[in-house]
């Protein structure tokens, strides 16, 4: 099965200094039939502007991964962690048993970001948080995967949760496969580009909920890029 969620049929509001889209239900929108898909629970599509963000604030509980899709994010959190994560790479921070943050724009240019958070599999640990460049030329044509919760993900950043981040940059024409299994659920969001699975279109910034599909073959209709979240 696979569900197309258009763009232009996500939630979100636009604060001046950060236009918001939720895939699911977050903050202000809500949408009973949109609350999770599987453990994943949020995907927000986010604009920031230059010089803004967020503020000091605190999550626990959640893990949270933000992919880097223009610009870039400058983090700094309660442990002391600091760092500035740019376009095509990945941060990931595990709340645990609770942390604080901040998220800001210091760059001169507009910053586009996807946050997914994940609901753990794994509770009561400390919190953590780590980054990793992930070049858009080494996952040409296939799917890498960037962030994981299984331990033969040695090269992916690491989760506390079942499932796995995964991204793919295609040219016009190329196909590539990610074994899903059937009893698996995925989301995928094009960043860039418009692709089809199974003869379903899927145009940038769509969502596409699958489920009930051992494999899934994406072939890019455009020059894509692709994020998608293997959620239990």
């Amino acid at each position: 099965m696979i569900e197309l969620r258009p763009y232009d049929s996500l939630g979100g509001a636009n604060h001046g200094w950060l236009d918001a889209k939720h895939h699911f239900s977050f903050a202000g929108y809500h949408d009973p039939a949109r609350m999770h898909w599987g453990n994943l629970r949020v995907w927000n599509d986010d604009t920031i502007a230059p010089h803004t963000g967020f503020p000091p604030h605190p999550h626990r509980d959640m893990e949270i991964i933000t992919y880097v899709r223009e610009g870039a994010i400058t983090h700094e959190d309660s442990l002391g962690n600091k760092g500035r994560t740019e376009a095509g790479d990945v941060q990931v921070m595990s709340a645990g048993t609770g942390v604080r943050h901040s998220e800001y724009n210091l760059e001169d240019v507009t910053t586009r970001i996807f946050q997914i958070w994940i609901v753990p599999t794994r509770a009561g640990e400390a919190p953590s948080w780590g980054a990793k460049p992930f070049p858009r030329g080494e996952r040409s044509g296939h799917f890498v995967t960037l962030a994981s919760g299984y331990e033969n993900d040695n090269d992916a950043l690491p989760i506390r949760t079942d499932a796995r981040i995964v991204a793919a940059t295609l040219k016009a024409g190329e196909s590539a496969e990610y074994p899903l299994g059937r009893y698996r659920k995925a989301y995928l969001v094009p960043a860039t580009g418009a692709i089809t699975i199974d003869d379903v279109r899927v145009n940038a910034r769509d969502g596409a909920a699958i489920s009930d599909l051992d494999v899934i073959r994406v072939t890019a209709i455009e020059d894509s890029e692709i994020v998608l979240v293997d959620a239990a």
